[in-house]
């Protein structure tokens, strides 16, 4: 009898891959070209769902607004929706690229008055996408308006000039985005003499009325090209 041999570890292994992407676009009211207003939707969302919360800002109509859609697309267990994640653990280096490069063409694609101003905008987990292509997109960036959740650790070594004017928001119930962590941010982007506005609201891990008129003063300010500080 021939003796057992011994299996090899299995090896992990890569293929680069191409998919769909999918984003949803409200045109601005105003005839002729628009500012440019591109979101990124919580874990578990989809892009309809953020687009209807970036629509609530107020005089939202003056800007052409995009909701991407995450990557990684997946049923919620309840009612079946498909919704999605922008990323997890597993390969993370490469789905930030992946992403990135994704944000990028739609960016790309819409943009056809590079002059005009671009904000992106972020909620819960895509507001890690919204600091990231803001900084690394290859796009010039305006202005950032995110809400429910913090900076992503490798972006505090983007030099300060490269970071634009952030609208900040917040709910004082928000178990995820804590106290503690809002005023890392803080601590973080004051350090750095970036300019930011803060918006803390009565309520919790959603968008707020309080941050939908914070939001649109905001981008009014962008649009006009006034100052931001």
């Amino acid at each position: 009898m021939a003796p057992m041999q011994t299996r090899l570890a299995p090896e992990t292994r890569t293929l680069a891959a191409s998919t769909l992407g999918r984003y949803i676009v409200s045109p601005s009211a105003q005839p002729g070209p628009a500012p440019l207003l591109v979101g990124f939707h919580g874990y578990g969302e989809n892009a309809e769902r953020h687009l209807e919360g970036l629509l609530g800002i107020p005089d939202i109509e003056h800007w052409q607004v995009a909701s991407v859609q995450a990557l990684n697309r997946f049923y919620e267990r309840k009612t079946g929706t498909v919704v999605g994640s922008w990323m997890t653990s597993q390969d993370r280096e490469q789905a930030i690229a992946d992403n990135l490069a994704y944000v990028r063409d739609v960016v790309a694609t819409l943009r056809i008055t590079p002059d005009l101003p671009l904000v992106f905008a972020g909620f819960s987990q895509g507001v890690a996408m919204a600091y990231r292509a803001a900084l690394r997109s290859g796009h010039r960036c305006d202005g950032l308006v995110v809400l429910a959740s913090d900076i992503p650790p490798e972006l505090h070594e983007e030099p300060a000039d490269r970071w634009p004017p952030i609208l900040l928001g917040g709910g004082v119930d928000d178990h995820w985005y804590t106290e503690p962590k809002r005023d890392a941010d803080l601590t973080f982007l004051t350090s750095r003499g970036i300019a930011y506005e803060t918006v803390t609201f009565d309520g919790g891990h959603a968008f707020h009325p309080d941050f939908h008129r914070a939001a649109s003063k905001f981008l009014e300010r962008v649009r006009s090209g006034v100052e931001v500080t």
